[in-house]
């Protein structure tokens, strides 16, 4: 073996682990890396504007395509940029290697320009990080890296690369299947632990069965198996904002999302439950409301491939350390091989069909300004035929798109969930286009959230994607506006989003095209022009400006604490949906 530089192992280990795309913005710290990429031409380099757009592109990438996603910034400012998509992919358990430049060796610790402690910054917010001072110990580190961030519960690694090692030299060779000493994640559960979530599922009278992100990073064969196992069992299947799309929300067994602004139907289902079967979901407080109200009369199983979820934040009866498709897996064998009958659950879905029918995401109409959630139906209505992925800002827009843009396949559907990052959207469509380029790949957004990474409109136009970006604008922070109606009286103290930009005209500056709604009679033919382009599009959406979305939980509250959209002005239940209590 002849020795290499430094940058050059990287990119050979990069293309041995089969990286296709790397997104990222050089600097003087990285410049070596930028150069063996460039001699290699084997991994097509994606220049953002910004450094933390390159994370969310890479976390959009990961998530609509299954590979773990890829992300290359300099020294000092470029790492520290980049930290808030390595939270967000933390929490949503995203996989993704971030390469970061570090200062020479030699100068480490003595404040030289562009340094940053990254691996100081990053130990709270990484599954584990590198500082790596040798060459010859750069290829292994950086194939390790990837497993870390793909095996278990997926999550972000940061591989810290000082100048220096770029550039000196020593022989690489592909290892083999990486063998860490300590880190070895559990898959696969006990049979006889298996055996008592079946037992516990054949027993039960009112079953659900409440499922996460953790289905979909199992693969796509996991939601296979949860659609044989709810038509198995009979359970009502809910999602968290994160599992959407791994059960299919036309299913008559599904019952919406659940948590702060899930369904009346799913929230009161998980309340009175009497089995409650967790499957890659992390019972966050979103979820829970107040804990001590929680499901109180239910049993709790959960499933999670993270030792650590479990018993975190609610007391549970049966824990499983396993890979959710494993899991599910096991149980459907054995709960077929016991030729267990199909629970007798009539009296259970007669309830459920009872909150049903309270018709809790039905809105108010009007003919002369757009609703929001009509928006949404609209565009689930001209596009659903064509299986789009869906990215979102975070704010109104997003919760309005969960509740109202049905998903029936996984990997369609990228959001910001455990950190609600404004700005994550427009680069997360770039990476979930480029990592599917004939599909169709829509950003919906609120006027507030696009802003904080609009300029990525120029990435998008220089490598050609066709994304499209569907804005409600209601000219308010419309979440800030809404809990300071709800919560302070109505005093909006800055959350109207003043000195807005004719967004038509700004998406015309960088090459898209765009269109502006201002009428319901508008609507669909909007839609329509903004799909028939074959480039990017940006549609300014105008909708009411003091819309509320509902249900609602408030912060801290119970789910039998909804606030319903029937009865938005007293903030309280109708009699008619506390006798179904």
């Amino acid at each position: 073996m002849t020795e290499k530089s430094g940058a050059d192992i990287l990119v050979e280990a990069l293309c041995d682990l089969g990286v296709e795309v790397i997104f990222g913005y050089p600097g003087g710290a990285v410049l070596p890396i930028y150069d063996a990429l460039f001699r290699s031409k084997r991994i097509r380099h994606i220049l953002v504007r910004h450094e933390q757009a390159a994370t969310h592109a890479a976390e959009g990438y990961a998530r609509s395509t299954g590979r773990p996603g890829v992300v290359l910034v300099t020294s000092g400012p470029g790492a520290t940029n980049a930290v808030t998509g390595i939270t967000d992919a933390l929490l949503d358990s995203i996989p993704m290697v971030v390469i970061t430049g570090q200062v020479p060796t030699t100068l480490i610790g003595s404040d030289a320009f562009q340094e940053a402690d990254t691996v100081g910054i990053t130990r709270h917010c990484t599954k584990h990080n590198y500082l790596v001072k040798d060459p010859a110990l750069l290829g292994s580190v950086i194939h390790e890296a990837f497993h870390i961030a793909t095996s278990g519960r997926p999550g972000p690694v940061v591989v810290d690369v000082p100048k220096d090692v770029q550039v000196a030299t020593a022989k690489y060779s592909k290892p083999g299947p990486i063998q860490h000493k300590t880190y070895r994640p559990a898959v696969k559960a006990d049979r006889s632990e298996i055996e008592q979530v079946v037992d516990m599922l054949a027993a039960a009278e009112r079953p659900i069965l409440y499922t996460g992100g953790g289905i979909i990073n199992s693969g796509p064969g996991a939601s296979q198996l949860l659609r044989e196992l709810a038509r198995i069992t009979g359970a009502p299947v809910t999602s968290t904002l994160m599992g959407l799309g791994c059960f299919p929300a036309s299913s008559p067994q599904f019952l919406g999302m659940l948590g702060m602004h899930g369904t009346y139907e799913a929230n009161m289902a998980m309340n009175q439950a009497d089995l409650i079967v967790a499957i890659g979901a992390r019972f966050d407080d979103r979820v829970t409301g107040r804990l001590d109200s929680f499901s109180p009369n239910s049993r709790k199983v959960h499933i999670d491939v993270d030792r650590s979820s479990i018993n975190k934040t609610v007391r549970i009866d049966l824990g499983v350390v396993a890979d959710a498709g494993h899991a599910m897996e096991d149980m459907v064998r054995i709960w077929k091989a016991r030729q267990h009958p199909k629970p007798d659950t009539g009296e259970w879905w007669r309830r459920i069909e009872g909150w049903r029918a309270v018709q809790c995401l039905n809105f108010p109409n009007d003919n002369e300004v757009i609703m929001p959630q009509r928006a949404i139906r609209a565009l689930w209505e001209a596009t659903h035929a064509r299986d789009p992925i869906i990215t979102t800002e975070v704010g109104q827009h997003q919760m309005w798109a969960a509740q109202h843009f049905g998903f029936e396949k996984p990997n369609k559907w990228l959001t910001s969930g455990g950190l609600g990052t404004m700005g994550y959207g427009l680069p997360a469509a770039i990476g979930a286009q480029l990592g599917n380029p004939n599909a169709l790949v829509i950003d919906i957004a609120g006027e507030a959230s696009i802003q904080m990474n609009i300029q990525e409109l120029a990435t998008a136009t220089q490598y050609r994607l066709p994304v499209k970006v569907f804005i409600l604008n209601n000219e308010y922070m419309g979440m800030v506006r809404q809990w300071q109606e709800l919560t302070y009286e109505s005093r909006y103290a800055e959350s109207y989003s003043d000195s807005l930009p004719d967004f038509v005209k700004l998406s015309e500056a960088y090459g898209w095209k765009g269109i502006r709604i201002e009428h319901p009679d508008a609507l669909e033919a909007g839609i329509a022009e903004m799909l028939a382009h074959d480039g990017p599009v940006m549609v300014d959406c105008m909708v009411a400006k003091l819309a509320n979305c509902f249900p609602m939980i408030p912060s801290g509250a119970a789910h039998t604490d909804m606030i319903l959209q029937a009865n938005e002005v007293s903030g309280t239940m109708d009699d008619e949906a506390k006798a179904l209590v």
